[in-house]
């Protein structure tokens, strides 16, 4: 079975697997449009980028760049009008965005999650004053992560993010449902889970607490060594939750595994609202056609495997 991933997009979703993803958006006309792309990934060139951990770190980067491309997509057929709009030379639709604006955005928003998720916390228990190495770790951990859940919180309540969080739920529907071996029909799909345990939303809660561990080995250093470390080393910290994460995907049924990670899947509660059939649509769509394209690759093409 190939192993699929994706995210939710602006009216739509987008599906990868290992060697192909595909966006699915629904028009303002009602008509689903969509959008294939092979990945040329070098974890299925060479064998080094396979090795644990720093597999983690090439498919997370992978994930943000494929995501960026689906979501101008998908920004640019929500914004159409009712007609047809002319394709680009690679299938895509025509787009303002550019490569330099979508590498702007790029590094605006994981400038962001850095300075708010990694240095601000840092910075912050430096600034109360916590003087023990252990305490200070741990201090710093707990803020981090309470900065975390409040900010999804927060953007939970915003009403005009409930139906991106619908097709979110819609592509979780999707994956669960194929993984079941089951018919990929509206009515079929909306009958499973809108929560996985591979979804992006635990994976961010684990960087956060293995966080905790890795930091605790360069106790507490000067303020500048500290902005340091929490930025240099967040890679190593992504690689080990892609591990984590990968593991907990493959065994499921491992109820220990489970209530291991069952705040990570509570979360999922946030990021996720129960979709349309019309929605779940969309999701099948885009599946269906990167279910389709990876059939057509050799099996040394599927090696990869991603965070749904």
């Amino acid at each position: 079975m190939t192993t699929v991933g994706g995210q939710a997009v602006l009216e739509g979703v987008m599906m990868r697997g290992p060697s192909n993803w595909a966006v699915a958006v629904r028009k303002p006309d009602g008509d689903i449009a969509h959008v294939h792309q092979p990945i040329s990934s070098p974890m299925a060139r060479h064998r080094l980028w396979r090795l644990p951990v720093v597999r983690g770190v090439i498919a997370l980067g992978e994930s943000l760049a494929i995501g960026f491309r689906a979501l101008a997509i998908s920004a640019n057929y929500a914004a159409q009008e009712e007609r047809e709009g002319e394709l680009g030379p690679e299938g895509e639709p025509p787009t303002e965005l550019t490569r330099s604006q979508l590498i702007f955005a790029f590094a605006i928003a994981i400038g962001f999650a850095v300075l708010l998720f990694k240095v601000s916390p840092a910075l912050l228990t430096d600034w109360i004053g916590i003087k023990g190495t252990g305490q200070f770790v741990i201090i710093e951990g707990l803020i981090r992560v309470g900065i975390f859940v409040l900010y999804l919180t927060v953007i939970s309540l915003l009403p005009d993010l409930r139906r991106v969080f619908q097709y979110h739920a819609a592509e979780h529907k999707a994956i669960n449902a194929y993984e079941a071996g089951e018919e990929l029909e509206p009515e079929t799909v909306q009958r499973h889970s809108l929560i996985h345990p591979r979804c992006g939303t635990a994976f961010l809660l684990w960087v956060m607490v293995i966080a905790i561990f890795v930091f605790a080995f360069f106790g507490r250093p000067a303020w500048y060594w500290l902005i340091a470390t929490r930025i240099l080393l967040l890679p190593v910290i992504a690689g080990i939750a892609y591990e984590l994460i990968r593991f907990a995907g493959k065994h499921t049924d491992n109820r220990a595994l489970m209530t291991l990670l069952a705040p990570g899947l509570w979360l999922q509660r946030l990021t996720t609202r129960e979709p349309t059939l019309d929605q779940i649509e969309v999701g099948i769509k885009a599946l269906k056609e990167v279910l389709a394209l990876e059939g057509r690759e050799s099996p040394e093409a599927r090696r990869v495997e991603v965070m749904a």
